[in-house]
Protein backbone atom coordinates (compact mmCIF):
# COMPACT_ATOMS: atom_id res chain seq x y z
CA UNK A 1 0.00 0.00 0.00
CA UNK A 2 1.35 3.43 -0.92
CA UNK A 3 2.31 5.90 1.85
CA UNK A 4 -0.32 8.40 0.66
CA UNK A 5 -3.05 5.79 1.13
CA UNK A 6 -1.83 4.98 4.64
CA UNK A 7 -1.76 8.66 5.50
CA UNK A 8 -5.30 9.17 4.28
CA UNK A 9 -6.49 6.17 6.33
CA UNK A 10 -4.73 7.54 9.40
CA UNK A 11 -6.48 10.90 8.92
CA UNK A 12 -9.87 9.26 8.59
CA UNK A 13 -9.36 7.19 11.74
CA UNK A 14 -7.83 10.02 13.76
CA UNK A 15 -9.96 10.48 16.90
CA UNK A 16 -9.91 14.28 16.58
CA UNK A 17 -11.29 14.05 13.03
CA UNK A 18 -13.89 11.47 14.07
CA UNK A 19 -15.18 13.53 17.00
CA UNK A 20 -15.23 16.70 14.90
CA UNK A 21 -17.36 14.95 12.27
CA UNK A 22 -19.72 13.60 14.95
CA UNK A 23 -19.97 17.06 16.52
CA UNK A 24 -20.97 18.62 13.19
CA UNK A 25 -23.48 15.82 12.50
CA UNK A 26 -25.04 16.47 15.91
CA UNK A 27 -25.41 20.15 15.09
CA UNK A 28 -27.12 19.38 11.76
CA UNK A 29 -29.22 16.41 12.91
CA UNK A 30 -32.38 18.30 14.03
CA UNK A 31 -32.83 19.66 10.50
CA UNK A 32 -33.36 16.13 9.17
CA UNK A 33 -34.69 14.13 12.13
CA UNK A 34 -37.38 14.75 14.75
CA UNK A 35 -35.72 16.83 17.54
CA UNK A 36 -37.67 15.20 20.41
CA UNK A 37 -36.50 11.76 19.30
CA UNK A 38 -32.92 13.01 19.05
CA UNK A 39 -33.13 14.51 22.54
CA UNK A 40 -34.25 11.17 23.96
CA UNK A 41 -31.34 9.49 22.19
CA UNK A 42 -28.87 12.00 23.67
CA UNK A 43 -30.24 11.57 27.20
CA UNK A 44 -29.92 7.79 27.09
CA UNK A 45 -26.56 7.97 25.31
CA UNK A 46 -25.22 10.05 28.21
CA UNK A 47 -26.80 7.67 30.72
CA UNK A 48 -25.19 4.63 29.06
CA UNK A 49 -21.81 6.40 28.75
CA UNK A 50 -21.89 7.27 32.46
CA UNK A 51 -22.74 3.67 33.33
CA UNK A 52 -19.91 2.43 31.09
CA UNK A 53 -17.44 4.51 33.09
CA UNK A 54 -18.28 2.32 36.09
CA UNK A 55 -18.68 -1.09 34.44
CA UNK A 56 -16.44 -0.82 31.38
CA UNK A 57 -13.47 0.89 33.03
CA UNK A 58 -13.75 0.16 36.76
CA UNK A 59 -15.27 -3.30 36.34
CA UNK A 60 -18.14 -2.61 38.77
CA UNK A 61 -21.56 -3.94 37.74
CA UNK A 62 -24.34 -1.81 39.22
CA UNK A 63 -27.98 -2.86 38.99
CA UNK A 64 -29.15 0.34 40.64
CA UNK A 65 -28.31 3.13 38.22
CA UNK A 66 -31.98 3.81 37.52
CA UNK A 67 -32.14 5.33 41.01
CA UNK A 68 -29.77 8.12 39.95
CA UNK A 69 -31.47 8.74 36.61
CA UNK A 70 -34.97 8.86 38.10
CA UNK A 71 -34.21 10.67 41.36
CA UNK A 72 -32.42 13.48 39.56
CA UNK A 73 -35.40 13.78 37.23
CA UNK A 74 -37.79 14.18 40.15
CA UNK A 75 -35.53 16.69 41.92
CA UNK A 76 -35.18 18.76 38.75
CA UNK A 77 -38.92 18.59 38.06
CA UNK A 78 -39.92 19.61 41.59
CA UNK A 79 -37.50 22.52 41.66
CA UNK A 80 -38.46 23.86 38.24
CA UNK A 81 -42.21 23.35 38.66
CA UNK A 82 -42.75 24.10 42.34
CA UNK A 83 -39.87 26.42 43.23
CA UNK A 84 -39.69 28.22 39.89
CA UNK A 85 -35.93 27.90 39.41
CA UNK A 86 -34.40 28.15 35.95
CA UNK A 87 -33.70 24.92 33.97
CA UNK A 88 -29.93 24.99 34.40
CA UNK A 89 -30.35 25.21 38.19
CA UNK A 90 -32.76 22.28 38.08
CA UNK A 91 -30.29 20.16 36.08
CA UNK A 92 -27.45 21.12 38.42
CA UNK A 93 -29.57 20.26 41.48
CA UNK A 94 -30.48 16.87 40.01
CA UNK A 95 -26.81 16.20 39.24
CA UNK A 96 -25.71 17.10 42.78
CA UNK A 97 -28.42 14.96 44.41
CA UNK A 98 -27.53 12.00 42.18
CA UNK A 99 -23.85 12.45 43.05
CA UNK A 100 -24.62 12.47 46.78
CA UNK A 101 -26.77 9.36 46.36
CA UNK A 102 -23.90 7.79 44.47
CA UNK A 103 -21.58 8.52 47.38
CA UNK A 104 -24.02 6.83 49.82
CA UNK A 105 -24.66 3.86 47.53
CA UNK A 106 -20.99 3.48 46.69
CA UNK A 107 -19.82 3.72 50.29
CA UNK A 108 -22.03 0.76 51.13
CA UNK A 109 -21.59 -1.28 47.96
CA UNK A 110 -17.80 -1.19 47.53
CA UNK A 111 -17.46 -3.18 50.75
CA UNK A 112 -18.33 -6.19 48.60
CA UNK A 113 -17.36 -7.35 45.11
CA UNK A 114 -18.91 -9.22 42.20
CA UNK A 115 -22.53 -10.32 42.45
CA UNK A 116 -22.77 -9.07 46.04
CA UNK A 117 -21.86 -5.55 44.90
CA UNK A 118 -24.53 -5.74 42.19
CA UNK A 119 -27.20 -7.01 44.61
CA UNK A 120 -26.49 -4.24 47.12
CA UNK A 121 -26.96 -1.59 44.43
CA UNK A 122 -30.19 -3.27 43.29
CA UNK A 123 -31.55 -3.42 46.85
CA UNK A 124 -30.75 0.26 47.47
CA UNK A 125 -32.33 1.25 44.16
CA UNK A 126 -35.50 -0.65 45.02
CA UNK A 127 -35.69 1.28 48.28
CA UNK A 128 -35.56 4.50 46.26
CA UNK A 129 -38.28 3.18 43.93
CA UNK A 130 -40.70 2.44 46.76
CA UNK A 131 -39.88 5.75 48.42
CA UNK A 132 -40.69 7.66 45.24
CA UNK A 133 -43.87 5.62 44.84
CA UNK A 134 -45.11 6.48 48.34
CA UNK A 135 -44.24 10.19 48.53
CA UNK A 136 -47.24 12.30 47.49
CA UNK A 137 -45.14 15.11 46.04
CA UNK A 138 -43.76 12.80 43.34
CA UNK A 139 -47.21 11.91 41.99
CA UNK A 140 -47.00 8.18 42.69
CA UNK A 141 -47.78 5.98 39.69
CA UNK A 142 -48.73 9.03 37.60
CA UNK A 143 -45.28 10.53 37.91
CA UNK A 144 -44.43 14.20 38.21
CA UNK A 145 -46.39 15.94 35.46
CA UNK A 146 -46.57 19.46 34.11
CA UNK A 147 -42.89 20.32 34.45
CA UNK A 148 -42.26 23.55 32.49
CA UNK A 149 -39.17 23.78 30.33
CA UNK A 150 -38.71 27.39 31.36
CA UNK A 151 -36.11 29.84 30.10
CA UNK A 152 -32.42 28.92 30.06
CA UNK A 153 -30.51 31.51 32.12
CA UNK A 154 -33.82 33.40 32.16
CA UNK A 155 -33.36 34.28 28.47
CA UNK A 156 -33.69 31.34 26.03
CA UNK A 157 -37.23 29.97 25.76
CA UNK A 158 -36.90 26.18 25.87
CA UNK A 159 -40.49 25.64 24.78
CA UNK A 160 -38.98 25.99 21.29
CA UNK A 161 -37.90 22.46 20.33
CA UNK A 162 -34.77 23.61 18.51
CA UNK A 163 -33.59 25.66 21.48
CA UNK A 164 -34.27 22.68 23.74
CA UNK A 165 -32.38 20.35 21.41
CA UNK A 166 -29.22 22.43 21.36
CA UNK A 167 -29.37 22.78 25.14
CA UNK A 168 -29.60 18.99 25.50
CA UNK A 169 -26.84 18.58 22.93
CA UNK A 170 -24.59 20.95 24.88
CA UNK A 171 -25.29 19.03 28.10
CA UNK A 172 -24.49 15.74 26.35
CA UNK A 173 -21.24 17.08 24.86
CA UNK A 174 -20.12 18.41 28.26
CA UNK A 175 -20.95 15.12 29.98
CA UNK A 176 -19.26 13.08 27.26
CA UNK A 177 -16.16 15.30 27.46
CA UNK A 178 -15.96 14.75 31.24
CA UNK A 179 -16.17 10.99 30.71
CA UNK A 180 -13.57 11.10 27.91
CA UNK A 181 -11.12 13.12 30.00
CA UNK A 182 -11.69 10.90 33.03
CA UNK A 183 -10.92 7.78 31.02
CA UNK A 184 -7.78 9.28 29.47
CA UNK A 185 -6.42 10.68 32.73
CA UNK A 186 -4.08 8.96 35.23
CA UNK A 187 -7.21 8.32 37.30
CA UNK A 188 -8.73 6.44 34.36
CA UNK A 189 -5.59 4.34 33.96
CA UNK A 190 -5.78 3.37 37.63
CA UNK A 191 -9.43 2.36 37.15
CA UNK A 192 -8.38 0.08 34.30
CA UNK A 193 -5.65 -1.41 36.50
CA UNK A 194 -8.22 -2.11 39.21
CA UNK A 195 -10.51 -3.72 36.65
CA UNK A 196 -7.78 -5.96 35.28
CA UNK A 197 -6.09 -6.96 38.53
CA UNK A 198 -7.30 -5.42 41.79
CA UNK A 199 -4.81 -7.26 44.09
CA UNK A 200 -1.92 -5.98 41.96
CA UNK A 201 -3.28 -2.40 42.16
CA UNK A 202 -3.43 -2.75 45.96
CA UNK A 203 0.13 -4.09 46.03
CA UNK A 204 1.28 -0.99 44.12
CA UNK A 205 -0.02 1.16 46.97
CA UNK A 206 -3.28 2.48 45.51
CA UNK A 207 -6.26 3.03 47.79
CA UNK A 208 -8.58 0.94 45.61
CA UNK A 209 -11.76 1.67 47.56
CA UNK A 210 -11.23 5.42 47.19
CA UNK A 211 -10.84 5.16 43.42
CA UNK A 212 -13.86 2.89 43.05
CA UNK A 213 -15.99 5.23 45.17
CA UNK A 214 -14.96 8.26 43.13
CA UNK A 215 -15.78 6.44 39.89
CA UNK A 216 -19.17 5.50 41.34
CA UNK A 217 -19.91 9.11 42.30
CA UNK A 218 -18.91 10.49 38.87
CA UNK A 219 -21.00 7.84 37.11
CA UNK A 220 -24.01 8.50 39.37
CA UNK A 221 -23.77 12.29 38.96
CA UNK A 222 -23.64 12.11 35.16
CA UNK A 223 -26.53 9.62 35.17
CA UNK A 224 -28.41 12.23 37.19
CA UNK A 225 -27.56 14.88 34.61
CA UNK A 226 -29.13 12.67 31.94
CA UNK A 227 -32.24 12.09 34.09
CA UNK A 228 -32.73 15.76 34.92
CA UNK A 229 -32.35 16.74 31.27
CA UNK A 230 -34.82 14.05 30.21
CA UNK A 231 -37.42 15.43 32.64
CA UNK A 232 -37.16 18.87 31.04
CA UNK A 233 -37.42 17.42 27.53
CA UNK A 234 -40.61 15.45 28.20
CA UNK A 235 -41.90 17.73 30.98
CA UNK A 236 -42.44 14.60 33.04
CA UNK A 237 -40.57 12.60 35.67
CA UNK A 238 -41.78 9.04 35.25
CA UNK A 239 -41.85 6.25 37.81
CA UNK A 240 -40.43 3.93 35.16
CA UNK A 241 -37.16 5.91 35.31
CA UNK A 242 -36.47 4.59 38.84
CA UNK A 243 -37.66 1.05 38.13
CA UNK A 244 -35.15 -1.82 38.01
CA UNK A 245 -36.10 -2.40 34.35
CA UNK A 246 -34.29 0.84 33.53
CA UNK A 247 -31.16 -0.44 35.26
CA UNK A 248 -31.37 -3.53 33.05
CA UNK A 249 -31.85 -1.43 29.93
CA UNK A 250 -28.69 0.57 30.50
CA UNK A 251 -26.73 -2.68 30.90
CA UNK A 252 -28.17 -3.80 27.55
CA UNK A 253 -27.28 -0.49 25.89
CA UNK A 254 -23.70 -0.69 27.13
CA UNK A 255 -23.11 -4.31 26.13
CA UNK A 256 -24.81 -3.88 22.76
CA UNK A 257 -22.74 -0.83 21.86
CA UNK A 258 -19.46 -2.10 23.22
CA UNK A 259 -18.38 -2.46 26.83
CA UNK A 260 -15.21 -0.54 27.64
CA UNK A 261 -15.25 1.53 24.45
CA UNK A 262 -15.69 5.30 24.29
CA UNK A 263 -18.47 5.56 21.72
CA UNK A 264 -20.01 2.12 22.24
CA UNK A 265 -22.55 2.98 24.97
CA UNK A 266 -23.79 6.01 23.03
CA UNK A 267 -24.26 3.82 19.94
CA UNK A 268 -26.00 1.17 22.04
CA UNK A 269 -28.29 3.76 23.62
CA UNK A 270 -29.19 5.19 20.22
CA UNK A 271 -29.87 1.68 18.88
CA UNK A 272 -32.19 0.67 21.74
CA UNK A 273 -34.11 3.97 21.67
CA UNK A 274 -34.53 3.68 17.90
CA UNK A 275 -35.82 0.11 18.19
CA UNK A 276 -38.28 1.12 20.89
CA UNK A 277 -39.42 4.13 18.91
CA UNK A 278 -39.89 2.26 15.63
CA UNK A 279 -41.46 -0.93 16.97
CA UNK A 280 -43.53 0.26 19.95
CA UNK A 281 -46.65 1.03 17.87
CA UNK A 282 -46.43 -2.00 15.59
CA UNK A 283 -45.54 -4.82 18.02
CA UNK A 284 -46.47 -3.31 21.39
CA UNK A 285 -45.07 -5.13 24.41
CA UNK A 286 -43.29 -7.60 22.11
CA UNK A 287 -40.58 -4.97 21.69
CA UNK A 288 -39.02 -6.23 24.94
CA UNK A 289 -38.86 -9.75 23.47
CA UNK A 290 -37.18 -8.39 20.36
CA UNK A 291 -34.63 -6.47 22.44
CA UNK A 292 -33.97 -9.63 24.44
CA UNK A 293 -33.36 -11.58 21.25
CA UNK A 294 -30.99 -8.88 19.99
CA UNK A 295 -29.12 -9.04 23.29
CA UNK A 296 -28.74 -12.83 23.04
CA UNK A 297 -27.47 -12.59 19.46
CA UNK A 298 -25.05 -9.85 20.46
CA UNK A 299 -23.66 -11.86 23.38
CA UNK A 300 -23.29 -15.02 21.28
CA UNK A 301 -21.98 -13.55 18.03
CA UNK A 302 -20.74 -10.01 18.75
CA UNK A 303 -19.36 -10.21 22.27
CA UNK A 304 -17.42 -6.97 21.89
CA UNK A 305 -20.54 -5.05 20.88
CA UNK A 306 -21.11 -2.95 17.77
CA UNK A 307 -18.23 -0.51 18.24
CA UNK A 308 -15.94 -3.18 19.71
CA UNK A 309 -16.41 -5.42 16.68
CA UNK A 310 -15.80 -2.52 14.29
CA UNK A 311 -12.58 -1.65 16.12
CA UNK A 312 -11.44 -5.29 16.00
CA UNK A 313 -12.23 -5.39 12.27
CA UNK A 314 -10.17 -2.25 11.65
CA UNK A 315 -7.24 -3.65 13.63
CA UNK A 316 -7.30 -6.87 11.63
CA UNK A 317 -7.30 -4.80 8.45
CA UNK A 318 -4.30 -2.84 9.74
CA UNK A 319 -6.22 0.46 9.74
CA UNK A 320 -5.89 1.27 13.46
Amino acid sequence: MRPTTLASQSAVLNPAVLYTVLLVLGLLAPFTLYPTFLMKVLCFALFASAFNLLLGFAGLLSFGHAAFLGSAGYVCGLMVRDLGVTPEVGILAGTVVAGLMGWVFGSLAIRRTGIYFAMITLALAQMVYFLVLQIKATGGEDGLQGVPRGHLFGIVDLSDNMAMYYTVYAVFCLGFFIIYRTIHSPFGQILKAIRENEPRAISLGYDVDKFKLLAFVISAALSGTAGATKTLVFQLASLSDVHWHMSGEVVLMTLLGGLGTILGPAVGGATIVTIQNQLADSVGSWVTVIMGAIFVVCVLLFRRGIVGEIQALLKRAGMQ
